[in-house]
């Protein structure tokens, strides 16, 4: 009975940090749609339900047989698939408790607690994506690229770490404990080839410089943010893969640290350079700090955190900034906060803590090179494929006028109208 109490405890655990990752799609979408105009929030909203209910019938049509495919000993690593569906082992049992000598007592959970928890972190790649193209892409197209980059790209790259790959074969293997370069930089790649091959917003750019274009909303992009951030006690503390006390109580003090010291850095270095208390960087400096730690949560100690965060905050503000002055339109920051903070994040790993050493910093760089040529590569063929053929950008009237008129017929405050000039 005590090895049964165990494993049950592990699956409970398994199961709210799921619901917990679930939950962070609501923060993503009110993200998104606070910080950018009122006529396009159906859009937007219509985009984020699209990747969670077609990405999860992806992620249990082929994505997690593409993900978790079973390398067979001397394969390179590269590529393999266990076959469409999800074929359960014996007794529907994750490989800790089946192979355990001791049964349940050694932990483990269900093949479908998995399978589900795994299914979340797939659409939270394109979600990143949605908010980097807002307000200027055509809805079909992009429903085109989410279909192929959830159902295939992302498994794919995810099978060459943590499906056993050719990165965790490597004598001293590529780790990213729940996802700085394997969810959030997938999606921070995509998002930057799209915003290159999209073109910015009309009105951006002004002479060449940035013009500010305000969110609508920015109570409900504050709400969005700290949806995230407890959505990360799910992301991070679910990476676990147990119920572990000792480890998951590590790994969510770490998480919060990071996060705090991320949102105060990138708060005060905002003030420094340009005079003013901006809250939504102090907002994209929480999520920068959160994606900075959660490459290696589980090995760092609380000072390490702090830095990490900390280091992840002050990049954000000058990632930003960079990133406007390559004339590339980011509505809501997600290329400084998933793909600046993602590489930082993941390089830290073998800068700080348990791992830190010269051969785990090599190996981790080649792991953000190996995601950079997939995700450029794969991203660029769709994205441009599509733009030659049937267009991925609204036309000028469409996005003057908003997208949620055009693409849906439909406003998300019908009593309400508000300047948008």
């Amino acid at each position: 009975m005590e090895g049964l109490g165990l494993f049950t405890a592990h699956n409970v655990w398994m199961m709210v940090c799921t619901a917990l990752v679930f939950f962070m799609h609501t923060g993503f979408a009110f993200l998104e749609i606070g910080l950018t105009r009122q006529k396009n929030t159906i859009n937007i909203l219509f985009k984020n339900i699209f990747i969670i209910t077609v990405g999860l019938l992806l992620y249990y049509i082929l994505g997690f047989n593409l993900m978790y495919p079973g390398f067979a000993e001397g394969s390179s690593g590269f590529f393999d698939f266990a076959g469409f569906g999800i074929a359960p082992p014996e007794g529907g049992m994750t490989a800790a408790y089946a192979e355990s000598d001791a049964g349940a007592n050694d932990g483990g959970y269900t093949w479908w607690t998995d399978f589900l928890f795994q299914g979340m972190f797939a659409a939270t790649a394109a979600t990143i994506v949605s908010g980097a193209v807002a307000e200027r892409i055509k809805i079909g197209p992009f429903m085109i690229f989410v279909v192929l980059y959830v159902g295939i790209i992302y498994p794919l790259a995810g099978s060459w770490k943590w499906g056993g790959g050719f990165l965790d074969m490597r004598e001293t293997p590529f780790y990213d404990f729940a996802g700085s370069t394997l969810v959030h930089s997938v999606g921070g790649w995509a998002a930057l080839v799209a915003v290159w091959l999209l073109g910015s917003r009309i009105g951006k750019f002004k002479d060449g410089k940035p013009q500010a274009i305000p969110g609508h909303n920015i109570p409900l992009a504050t709400a969005g943010v700290l949806v995230l951030w407890l959505g990360w006690f799910g992301f991070n503390g679910g990476s676990v893969l147990s119920a572990d006390p000792e480890l998951t109580s590590i790994t969510l003090v770490t998480t919060c640290l990071a996060a705090a010291a991320g949102g105060v850095v990138a708060a005060f270095v905002s003030f420094l350079r340009y005079k003013n208390l901006d809250l939504t960087m102090f907002l994209n400096g929480i999520l920068g700090g959160l994606v900075g730690i959660t490459a290696g949560a589980d090995q760092m100690s609380p000072e390490d955190a702090i830095i990490i965060g900390a280091i992840a905050g002050a990049l954000i503000v000058f990632a930003v900034s960079f990133i406007d002055k390559l004339r590339l339109d980011d509505p809501v920051g997600a290329i400084a906060v998933h793909l600046a903070c993602g590489i930082w994040g993941t390089l830290a790993v073998g800068i700080f803590g348990a791992l830190a050493g010269v051969d785990q910093l090599i190996s981790q760089l080649i792991g953000i090179l190996s995601y950079a040529v997939i995700c450029i590569v794969s991203s660029f063929l769709i994205l441009f494929t599509l733009k030659k053929t049937v267009g991925i950008r609204v036309s000028e009237k469409e996005e003057l006028e908003g997208l949620d008129s055009h693409e849906h017929g439909m406003s998300a405050y019908a009593d309400f109208r508000m300047n948008e000039h």
